[in-house]
């Protein structure tokens, strides 16, 4: 591991002026960074430790929101008796990641930026667009079961610069119940939806989101509502621990005399970024609450997929699991 500088600054404008420098990076609960730091993925000069900032808040909001600082661990987080009455998808998506070990220390924050397990990103002896733009993406033609379906072509059809997936449960959650963060950067405050900090991978596929440089992000906002109370979340892995999914699905569902009123879906593991599936909501909300309802909103979704060679099986799993938890919510609201 190469040789850095370690800071602990107590407060947090001092932390942001400090990582706004080239070379700096924040230090959380570590469990994503510390890795890459021993695989020579990554290198900062200077680590910005924040863990002593006053971020570990869990607070219900009068509106039925909350808002939940951004160091405060996982584990605390998903064990919330308010988050798991109000919004049940994301202790479910927290207690899916990582182990019980890991999710004492991994922070709400270091989650939405931890960075893809894909195993050509890791390993710094392979061509890796994520690691260093221009260099290739071995991943296309090597091992790629576990990446994207989605996003893997231009707008112009050509290929994408990576597949990588996005490996957070969390963010699938908070994608699909509108979620936003709030930011701390050089130039003051500022706000974004969580559906807008992720990004393709464009020209600029070492970029995992669209933090605005020296940025720390200082609290999560969970808005009020109903449909919330009704989600759910559910991965698909290859070990039923400590694995990263294969697959997942986040929805929120009301209905009304078999009519859907209202849908939310979000699945996971299946694009560079938590891929919210607007077009299976809109082919849904008014339709019949039935599993062939759930079967033609679920193929619209998927017929923007553009599997590789080894991951088409994603396409099945994803209807199958979106058909699934659907329909256990519409037999649980009888």
């Amino acid at each position: 591991m190469k040789p850095f500088a370690y800071q602990r600054p107590d407060a947090a404008g001092t932390a942001v002026s400090t990582v706004a420098h080239a070379g700096a990076a924040f230090l959380a609960g570590g469990t994503n960074l510390v890795d890459l730091m021993k695989l020579g993925v990554t290198a900062p000069d200077l680590l910005v430790d924040v863990t002593g900032l006053p971020l570990r808040q869990i607070e219900p909001l009068p509106d039925g929101g909350m808002r939940v600082g951004a160091l405060t661990a996982n584990s605390d987080l998903a064990t919330d008796p308010v988050l798991r009455t109000r919004f049940p998808a994301v202790a479910l998506a927290l207690l899916s990641g990582a182990s019980a070990q890991l999710r004492n220390r991994a922070t709400i924050g270091g989650n939405l930026l931890q960075r893809t397990r894909c195993r050509y990103f890791v390993d710094v002896t392979k061509a890796c667009n994520k690691r260093q733009p221009g260099d290739g993406c071995d991943a296309r033609d090597g091992e790629h079961r576990d990446l994207a379906v989605f996003g893997t072509q231009t707008p112009g059809g050509g290929p994408a610069p990576c597949v990588a997936t996005n490996p957070s449960d969390l963010a699938v959650a908070l994608v699909l119940l509108d979620a936003r963060v709030e930011l701390l950067t050089p130039d003051g405050t500022a706000q974004m939806s969580v559906h807008e900090l992720f990004r393709l991978p464009g020209d600029r596929p070492d970029l995992d989101t669209n933090l605005p440089p020296g940025a720390l992000i200082t609290a999560v906002v969970l808005p009020p509502s109903p449909i919330a109370r009704t989600s759910t979340y559910r991965k698909v892995r290859d070990r039923s621990s400590f694995a990263f999914a294969a697959g997942s699905v986040a929805a929120a569902l009301d209905v009304a005399d078999g009519t859907v009123r209202d849908v939310r879906l979000a699945y996971g593991a299946v694009a560079h970024r938590p891929w919210r599936a607007y077009a299976a909501e809109r082919a849904l909300r008014g339709a019949p609450a039935t599993v062939d309802s759930f079967e033609r909103a679920a193929d619209e979704e998927l017929g923007a997929a553009r599997p590789l060679r080894d991951n088409e099986y994603k396409l099945p799993l994803i209807r199958n699991l979106t058909v699934g938890v659907l329909r256990g919510m519409t037999e649980a609201s009888w």
